[in-house]
């Protein structure tokens, strides 16, 4: 397999590239990942089965789309392909930390905004379909936005644990209620980073870095929501974001909404706590829209 890699880079860099050093990195538990080196540059390799390749050209797919807003830093591409027994990406090497420091935290909120805001699409979905984690992503482009993402995240993550078993709720009907929840609500398309989550971004010298997209043009509080889960992201992110548009007064409600789909989608990837949280949510969704049935009628 290394074999095939080192030719295959070097024939993109342009020089015969010797792999002297080969270090693992902690990448998750999706692919191998490791830190190849020449001794001068330095590249992350992820590998995986050979049929894994659509995932990595969806991942190619969406960093590209991110480099050319000049807006979130991610690491280049710098090589997709095959070997006879394996699928391979070879990324641009970013030494990161945790994200922590307040400034370098507002300035990815900024920078996140910078992104929704760029751009004019009229549609939602993506070019592509794609993948959130391990998991298919459906992105069939779609005029309403409240159809776009009641069938193809809320519906889609349902029938996916239906087809395991897991029956949370009537799909047919808690799908009709995300409509009707979300038909008034009308944003503009905004190129989404789709999977925001604290592993997914690193800091640097010069800033913070994104990595693992699932990109797809959809509503911008759809990455927000997905910020405040798995760990969170530091208040100063929220400060900067809201520096550069503040975020719509009834966020609020949809969020639960948002949390859904990732909570199910990790209830379809792990099982265990995310089921109970999946329930819950869904609970909050139908009390909070009998709440506002109730207050219509007054």
């Amino acid at each position: 397999m290394w074999a095939s890699i080192r030719e295959q880079l070097s024939l993109v860099l342009g020089y015969s590239f010797t792999i002297k050093d080969k270090q693992t990195l902690d990448g998750g538990n999706i692919s191998h990942v490791y830190l190849i080196s020449d001794g001068i540059e330095q590249y992350v390799v992820k590998t995986n089965s050979r049929d894994f390749l659509v995932q990595y050209l969806a991942e190619e797919h969406s960093l590209s789309s991110l480099h050319h807003t000049h807006t979130l830093t991610v690491p280049k591409v710098i090589l997709t392909g095959q070997t006879k027994s394996h699928a391979f990406i070879v990324l641009q090497y970013l030494p990161t930390t945790p994200l922590r420091a307040e400034q370098t935290s507002y300035q990815l909120g900024q920078q996140l905004a910078q992104l929704h805001q760029w751009g004019e699409q009229k549609q939602y979905g993506y070019d592509d379909d794609n993948f959130i984690g391990a998991t298919p992503q459906p992105n069939t482009w779609t005029n309403k936005w409240h159809q776009f993402f009641a069938e193809q995240r809320i519906g889609w993550q349902l029938q996916l644990l239906k087809e395991r078993g897991i029956e949370l709720v009537d799909i047919d009907q808690f799908v009709a209620l995300i409509k009707q929840r979300l038909a008034n609500h009308h944003p503009k398309p905004a190129l989404l980073h789709g999977d925001l989550w604290q592993g997914n971004v690193g800091e640097t010298e010069t800033g913070a870095v994104c990595y693992d997209p699932a990109c797809y043009w959809g509503d911008r509080e759809c990455d927000i929501a997905m910020t405040e889960l798995f760990g969170g992201f530091p208040q100063s992110f929220y400060a900067g974001y809201q520096s550069i548009w503040p975020l719509h007064q009834h966020y609020e409600q949809r969020r639960p909404i948002y949390h859904l789909y990732h909570v199910m989608n990790h209830c379809y990837l792990f099982g265990g706590e995310y089921l109970v949280q999946a329930q819950a949510l869904i609970d909050e969704i139908h009390h909070n829209h009998s709440l506002c049935v109730d207050s219509s009628t007054k």
